[in-house]
This record gives structure tokens, C-alpha cells and sequence, in this order.
């Protein structure tokens, strides 16, 4: 498989603001990023409730509650980021209104899968891989971050899964803001090399809930939530993925307390699905 290092984006004629942006949550791991004349969106997840996704192996899982927008009220998007290819990451409304052409940063397995169903811009990235997007005169450049879906032992009915490094930077300047996402990982040893690499991140986004799956724990708890923070050390960090699907056993409610317990409470910023949270760059 090929890997293409640079897509460059139209230009708009116009001149990003890099002063002010905001993550807006849909709900599971969706949310629209708008930075730098930026529009992200991640993992796309756009069924309701009562509805079912696929796992994989006969297993599924059932959605607890509605996405705060419908894909058809969707803004124009630049790119979509997907951690994995899981029904609840990429569902079948993602799958038959996204448009094929739009660029999907993804891992090699995902970007294969992806391909087989006409999508005709993946972007495999390996771990520690990185990609850069032009549009205008800012460059956002992804990195591939180690993640892991589960343990060993289900290894073999699980996707590979990657975090993601997202840093934005205007023209010749340095970097204006660093971002992480954490896909659907458990806390590995592997992750102890983001803070090495990247020892200042400026806001991070975590996929909770502590999925089971025939009752092995394939997605970060309220304890591994806390440990990552710990780990990663972001200035400020948003809890998501969490209460949207019958498979998510860890609420965000234990979360909070994790939190709180540890005297980590200032560093979390907590959103429910359809809120928007809005950052300065240096505020």
C-alpha cells in the first residue's frame, strides 16, 4: 500500500483565524473540529437510538441515545479522522452519505476496508506516521499515535486503532496548537512515548466508556481515563465517547469522580452531546 504524505486542500482566498476555534460534539467519538479554516470531523457515528451497529464476529451493539445533528446538517468538511473501523466509528448512514471523494485519515486496515466500499481518498498512517494537510497558508500535520483495542487475548476480533496527533501551524511560525485524540485504546506502555515526543499538548480528547465486549474491557474506564491524563499530562482535556452505546459499561459519571478523586478537576472540561466547546490560543 502506498502512503501519501501531503493533500493540499483548496484555497479559499481568505485568511484563517488562528486566534479562537471550537470542538463541537456530536455524540460516541463524533465531533466537528474548527481551527485555522480547519473543518474536522471524527469518526462519524450518525444512527439513533435503538438502532444497531456491527462488531464484527456476529457480535453488535445497540445506540442509548440520538447524535446532536443529523449528517445531512453537517457544514462542508475538509477531512474526516477515523481511529478504527468499527460500526460505531463508521456506521452504514457515514458509509452511504459521506462522499467519496472527501479525505479519511485512517489506519492501513480501515483505509482498506474503506476502499473495498468505493471510498476513493484513504490515508493509511502507521504508527508514528504523519500526514500533512495545506489549505491556505496553514498546515495541519497528523501523526499516527500507538493505540491498542483491546487485550491480547481478543486481539484477533479487534481492528488496529490509532490516536491522533493533530498540530496546527500558520504559514513559517511555530506551532499555534497541539491536539490529541485518543481512539479507542487501553492504556498501554506505548503511549508513555506521546509526552517524550510531545511534551506540551494543548488540549485532549478521550475516548472513554469502558466498552466489554463478551466482558473483557476494550476501551478506556473512569481508572484509565484518569491514568491517561496522568500520562499524556494535556493542559486541558475533554471526556467523550462515553453513554452512547449498550456495550459502554463505565458512565461518565465515574469518570467525574475518578477525576476529582485524583485533584485532576481544573484540567477536564466536560461536554454533553450537542455542546460546543470554544478555545483561545493563549487564553
Amino acid at each position: 500500500m502506498t502512503f501519501a504524505h501531503e493533500i493540499i486542500l483548496p484555497s479559499t482566498g481568505a485568511s484563517a483565524d488562528m486566534s479562537t476555534g471550537s470542538i463541537f460534539f456530536i455524540g460516541t467519538a463524533t465531533v466537528l473540529i474548527r481551527y485555522a479554516g480547519f473543518t474536522v470531523l471524527t469518526d462519524p457515528n450518525f444512527i439513533h437510538m435503538h438502532e444497531k451497529v456491527d462488531l464484527g464476529y456476529g457480535l453488535s451493539a445497540t445506540r442509548q441515545t440520538n447524535p446532536a445533528l443529523e449528517i445531512h446538517e453537517l457544514p462542508p468538511v475538509d477531512l474526516v479522522l477515523l481511529s478504527h473501523f468499527h460500526g460505531d466509528h463508521f456506521d452504514q448512514v457515514a458509509e452511504r452519505e459521506i462522499e467519496q471523494s472527501l479525505p479519511i485519515v485512517t489506519t492501513p486496515e480501515a483505509a482498506e476496508a474503506l476502499r473495498q466500499r468505493g471510498f476513493v481518498a484513504p490515508h493509511a498512517l502507521t504508527t508514528w506516521e504523519d500526514l500533512s494537510v495545506v489549505k491556505d497558508d496553514v498546515r495541519l500535520r497528523i501523526t499516527a499515535t500507538p493505540g491498542r483495542h483491546g487485550p491480547p487475548v481478543v486481539s484477533f476480533a479487534l481492528p488496529e486503532v490509532m490516536g491522533s496527533m493533530l498540530e496546527f501551524q500558520s504559514g513559517a511560525s511555530e506551532r499555534c496548537l497541539r491536539m490529541y485524540i485518543t481512539g479507542d485504546t487501553l492504556v498501554i506502555d506505548a503511549l508513555k512515548e506521546i509526552p517524550r515526543r510531545y511534551p506540551d499538548i494543548d488540549l485532549a480528547l478521550l475516548h472513554l466508556g469502558g466498552t466489554r465486549v463478551l466482558g473483557i474491557l476494550v476501551t478506556m474506564d473512569a481508572e484509565q481515563g484518569v491514568e491517561m491524563l496522568q500520562i499524556v499530562k494535556p493542559k486541558r482535556a475533554i471526556p467523550i465517547h462515553y453513554n452512547d452505546y449498550d456495550v459502554f459499561k463505565s458512565p461518565l459519571s465515574e469518570f467525574r469522580q475518578a477525576v476529582e478523586a485524583a485533584g485532576l478537576t481544573n484540567q477536564v472540561h466536560y461536554l454533553s452531546h450537542g455542546e460546543t466547546y470554544t478555545f483561545t490560543i493563549g487564553g
